[in-house]
């Protein structure tokens, strides 16, 4: 695009693919954005009911792929970045707790043992899909009934799979943890970033929330 005189300052702006986070999470979006990303946030309402017989790997990233192919369906050109987490122990599942008494169950379960957290990440574009399952283990120190009581009256369990944030306050039950720590959070970024870069996407590459993006100095007019 040619320029007057008058517009050696103006941007040029370029489209290239947009990336959308299929997730509302707030700890999703963080580290999204904190591993240099640029995206736009479109929530998947999905059920996310576990299958009768279902394992963990297999729970997390089938919701994962529903979360992200609900999301493709009307964003056709866009690449989906879509995540599942659950909390394992026993064999079991711990989701996000029904209620209080139902986080204080889990978290007493926690108390002092190892559990293994697991995330199912989804990638998908133009019928493409790519995807991978992160696992994680975290050891918990003994926790009193006094920690349990506080730690779940403050409200931070509430929408958290295994009824704990390990950036929040939770920390301070955490013995040791072994893998990737963004996957207890939520996302691990270290797989993500293989997986979108293996679709041609690496950390501020990809558009702004309007469908644009900035090019850098030496790609505008007139520089």
């Amino acid at each position: 695009m040619a320029l007057g005189s008058g517009s050696r300052d103006a941007q040029v702006y370029h489209c290239r693919v947009r990336l959308i986070l299929a997730s509302a999470s707030p700890r999703r979006m963080a580290l999204l954005r904190e591993a240099g990303y640029v995206f736009d946030v479109e929530p998947a309402h999905v059920d996310e009911s576990a299958l009768a017989g279902e394992d963990a790997r297999a729970y997390v990233l089938r919701v994962a792929a529903v979360k992200a192919r609900a999301i493709a369906a009307r964003c056709l050109d866009d690449l989906v970045l879509a995540a599942d987490t659950t909390v394992v122990v026993d064999g079991e599942m711990l989701g996000k707790p029904k209620d209080d008494d139902d986080a204080k169950a889990m978290l007493g379960r926690l108390s002092g043992r190892t559990h293994e957290v697991l995330t199912g990440v989804v990638i998908t574009r133009a019928g493409r899909e790519s995807s991978e399952v992160v696992s994680t283990h975290v050891r918990f120190r003994r926790l009193t009934a006094a920690e349990i009581d506080a730690y779940v009256a403050s409200g931070e369990p509430h929408d958290k799979a295994g009824a704990y944030g390990v950036q929040g306050p939770a920390a301070r039950f955490v013995e040791s943890v072994e893998g990737s720590y963004s996957n207890v959070v939520g996302l691990p970024v270290g797989a993500v970033r293989v997986l979108l870069e293996a679709e041609g996407l690496a950390p501020r590459d990809t558009a702004r929330p309007d469908g644009r993006t900035v090019p850098p100095p030496f790609d505008r007019a007139g520089a």
